[in-house]
């Protein structure tokens, strides 16, 4: 995201996250080095992304900049975390051993400002 299309509030917010998703994937490529279980390693990664997730609500929270001509969606991240949580589980705690129907990520989470007074529209 290029930083003249941010609002200095948006960017703050933006760039906060991104320490939080930094940790995670090295905490995680570390621990993989480690003798720990892997199963130990997932718990790790699970109690992160309730971190991440704790962060991205805090930011959703706040009101976007009505100047910015995009805002980051929130939701939409969340949406998968989520997926990546599921996958996590479904490995750690599987309800049979059948196949199971991966979920893709959504991901672009630049959103025009029209786009967000849409959905909050009634």
């Amino acid at each position: 995201m290029s930083k003249r299309l941010l609002s200095h509030a948006n960017r703050h917010h933006t760039i906060s996250l991104i320490p939080a998703l930094l940790g995670l994937c090295l905490a995680v490529h570390a621990a993989a080095d480690d003798a720990t279980p892997e199963h130990a390693r997932l718990a790790a990664a699970l109690r992160q992304l309730d971190s991440i997730e704790r962060l991205v609500a805090q930011q959703a929270a706040q009101p976007p900049d009505a100047r910015a001509r995009y805002h980051f969606d929130y939701s939409r991240l969340a949406a998968d975390l989520e997926r990546v949580r599921g996958g996590i589980r479904d490995y750690l705690t599987p309800s049979r051993a059948q196949p199971r129907d991966p979920a893709e990520l959504l991901s672009g989470y630049r959103q025009p400002a029209a786009a967000r007074d849409a959905q909050e529209a009634p």
